[in-house]
């Protein structure tokens, strides 16, 4: 085998261990993005699609935070207008967390119908905008 034919061969074999590391690493890492919606209509075609890594955007439900000081646990439902889930999260919430914001909650949803959130991410809305001017 002349020296263009064993360099042909290891390049392949770099690049194609490469290729598969990168792919496993995302497959690893990687999370679905939903709304509620999308996500019973994806437990309802999939019933083993629990305890998956997801992150779920939707408003928080008015009326419905509950914190647990003690604890650090944080209780609320969100919503996009049309399915509800509740949502478990141990930790101290973001500071621009209220009634009614819209938030990106990361974890995963269980059997019992609970999202287990490991983050909860809120929008922060008009808050830092530049005053218009008069």
């Amino acid at each position: 085998m002349n020296a263009g034919a064993k360099f042909a061969v290891g390049a392949v074999l770099i690049v194609g261990s490469v290729g598969y590391l990168m792919a496993s690493g995302i497959k690893q890492t990687g999370q679905y993005f939903l709304t509620p919606s999308e996500l019973s209509r994806k437990v309802a075609v999939d019933p083993s699609f629990y305890n998956v890594g997801m992150k779920v955007g939707a408003h928080v439900v008015r009326g419905t935070v509950a914190k647990d000081v003690a604890t650090q646990t944080l209780s609320f439902r969100i919503s996009d207008g049309s399915a509800t889930y509740p949502v478990t999260f141990h930790g101290l919430p973001p500071d621009t967390f209220n009634d009614s914001v819209e938030v990106v909650v990361e974890g995963r949803l269980k059997q019992d119908g609970v999202i287990y959130a490991t983050n909860v991410l809120a929008k922060c809305g008009s808050r830092y905008e530049a005053v218009p001017k008069a």
